[in-house]
């Protein structure tokens, strides 16, 4: 989603809606349907499927350009989707309830691009405590996280919103990141940098602005603040804003943890958006990405950044990426990070990271190291724009079509 591909874009939009159409046909509601490789063959060359994969999407409703998928802790019959436009759809059991969890259509900047309501996040003690979070553009185009209250399991308290944090976002309408994840009672969230191209202010090295960052903060108020700032954050007590956690972001549009690899030691993946050449992933331990400078607007991928307002000299000790491809792959233009599969249904996934490209929309899967990925495959099935991966409660694996499917990846 880049406004400075929008003429791409909308070609690549009005292609998905037709194949879409004729693929699933024009009903909403919570019917399923299973959707095979053989199925998706005229969009995934046959020679790109991965022999034997035995996996399926099953679509499990059609939404108002979904952005996110979520599972709430405590609650594994509710599934909660993100519409960008500014609701919260629930299915319960599979079924869509008639009523949205949470409207906020009137405080939410849509513009049909990347502005609107981008994600969801309930913290681990969600089943006592009832608070959840929300990441949205506000209608002056600044990023804004809220707390609310849940008022049943299937309906927020509209009047219970907290702001927790507002980060300017000015001039221009892109890059505004919008993943929030927690890890403990930890949240952290994702800022773009700002937008336009090449990163013109230079907020993703600027250890003193918040955009271009993944932050972390405890989002519960204390002492008259609405929030607090975790002691072993890398710039507390100086040399940068406390929130900061890692910098040199261009649009972390989506990120995840990996807590199946390692789990004494949770690792991070971000899906970290390109400019005119090459898309990254990056990926290493949690530990490690305190303090972490991941390059951008010195680097783009592995190579240097020289293009428009290029000119940022080399840092020094960057983290560099565990995966990056470029554009002329398959006609790509944003990737879409996504999960390592923590499915155990899903045996020939389980371990890999899941991925895709918004423009290329293949469902892409790589072995994770923290120095280089490996076996980086198609898994023959695509998706048309796909906005976000998300996993339920028993971490089930979704995927969001930006034109109105959500699927779950099921085996065959």
């Amino acid at each position: 989603m880049r406004p400075r591909l929008v003429h791409v874009v909308l070609v690549v939009l009005a292609l998905a809606a037709a194949l879409s159409l004729a693929a699933c046909g024009g009903s909403g509601g919570s019917a399923e349907r299973t959707v095979t490789a053989t199925e998706t063959a005229a969009q995934v060359p046959p020679e790109a499927a991965r022999p034997g994969g035995g996996l399926a999407l099953r679509r499990v409703g059609k939404f108002d350009r979904p952005t996110y998928v979520a599972g709430a802790p405590g609650y594994p019959r509710l599934l909660f989707v993100v519409e960008q436009p500014g609701r919260v759809i629930v299915l319960n059991g599979g079924k869509r309830v008639r009523r949205p969890f949470l409207d906020i259509r009137s405080r939410v900047d849509y513009d049909g691009a990347e502005r609107g309501l981008l994600s969801i996040a309930f913290p681990p003690d969600y089943q006592a405590s009832g608070r959840f979070y929300v990441y949205y553009v506000d209608k002056g185009g600044s990023i804004e996280i809220d707390e609310y209250h849940r008022m049943s399991p299937t309906r927020a308290a509209p009047k219970s919103r907290r702001t927790v944090i507002t980060i300017p976002h000015p001039v221009n309408a892109n890059h505004n990141g919008g993943q929030m994840q927690f890890l403990g009672e930890d949240l952290y969230f994702g800022t773009g940098d700002g937008g336009s191209g090449g990163d013109p202010p230079n907020n993703a090295q600027n250890k003193d602005v918040l955009l271009g960052k993944l932050l972390r903060i405890d989002p519960l108020p204390a002492g008259g603040r609405p929030y607090t700032i975790p002691a072993s954050n890398p710039f507390v007590g100086g040399a940068g804003r406390p929130e900061i956690y890692s910098y040199g972001l261009r649009n972390p549009f989506r990120f995840s943890f990996d807590s199946v690899t390692n789990p004494q030691e949770p690792r991070l993946a971000i899906g970290d958006v390109g400019q005119n050449r090459f898309e990254e992933i990056d990926y290493t331990t949690v530990a490690a990405a305190r303090g972490a400078n991941f390059g951008w607007d010195a680097f783009e991928g592995f190579a240097p950044y020289e293009e428009e307002n290029s000119g940022t000299p080399d840092p020094g000790g960057t983290t560099k990426p565990i995966f990056a491809y470029p554009h002329s792959r398959d006609g790509s233009c944003s990737v879409i990070g996504g999960y390592v599969v923590a499915d155990r249904s899903l045996p020939s996934l389980y371990g890999r990271y899941v991925y895709a490209d918004y423009c290329e929309g293949q469902l892409r899967a790589l072995t994770p190291h923290l120095r280089r990925a490996g076996d980086d495959h198609k898994l023959g099935l695509a998706v048309a724009s796909p906005t976000s991966f998300g996993e339920d409660d028993a971490h089930h694996l979704y995927v969001a079509s930006q034109i109105g499917p959500v699927y779950r990846l099921i085996r065959k």
